[in-house]
């Protein structure tokens, strides 16, 4: 079959100088994207979805966005309801503000991230590193099919956490140190993830795969 609807959905991944470009862009490629990774806006002229993967300090980031073009770029990518997959920094970057290095976002979202903050006395480590529960309270999600809503494990990586200002933003939620987080948050075709797919093995590829899946019903 040569038809549209049988062609692998073209995913643009973004290099803007810092994340996990390499794992990601594999995994992508391991569930069947057509995934090429994208260091200027234009390149993203044919690509059904954008994926922003990231890890290092959002001071950073912010900057290199700034320098290489992207800022406009993914707040009209997200203001048009385009597919869109953030990991890590690429979720933490999508709101108003964060306290590392009291750094303004991109105001994509409403709402800010805050450091994990543990007495010494709790012997709670931060960065917060390693596999963890993330529950997803909208079972009927078709990005879940084959993941168990009530508790699937995620590998994480982090220092910060999101406290979007709007619940309904709410996707994932995570405990740990006895406080609940929210580990993922979904509007329209946009979600983002704090957790590492591409880390997470068989379930952080199957939720790639969905996110494929989801592209292929939207542009089929």
């Amino acid at each position: 079959m040569t038809d549209a609807s049988a062609q692998a959905p073209r995913i643009g991944i973004l290099d803007y100088g810092m994340g996990n470009l390499r794992s990601v862009h594999r995994a992508f490629l391991a569930v069947g994207a057509a995934a090429t990774i994208v260091e200027h806006p234009h390149q993203m002229e044919d690509k059904e979805a954008l994926v922003f993967p990231g890890q290092g300090a959002i001071v950073d980031t912010m900057r290199l966005l700034r320098e290489r073009g992207w800022t406009d770029f993914l707040k009209d990518w997200v203001q048009a309801d385009r597919p869109f997959f953030g990991i890590c920094l690429g979720l933490q970057a999508l709101f108003d503000f964060s306290e590392e290095g009291d750094t303004q976002g991109l105001g994509i979202l409403p709402g800010s991230v805050r450091r994990f903050r543990f007495s010494l006395e709790s012997g709670i480590k931060i960065p917060h590193m390693g596999w963890n529960d993330v529950v997803f309270p909208d079972g009927d999600d078709p990005l879940l099919e084959g993941i168990r809503p009530d508790a699937e494990q995620f590998y994480f990586v982090h220092s910060y956490f999101v406290e979007p200002a709007q619940a309904g933003l709410v996707w994932g939620e995570t405990e740990y140190g006895g406080m609940r987080f929210c580990s993922a948050v979904r509007r329209g075709n946009l979600i983002a993830t704090q957790f590492h797919p591409e880390k997470s093995q068989e379930m952080g590829l199957r939720l790639y795969r969905n996110f494929l899946e989801t592209l292929k019903t939207s542009c089929g």
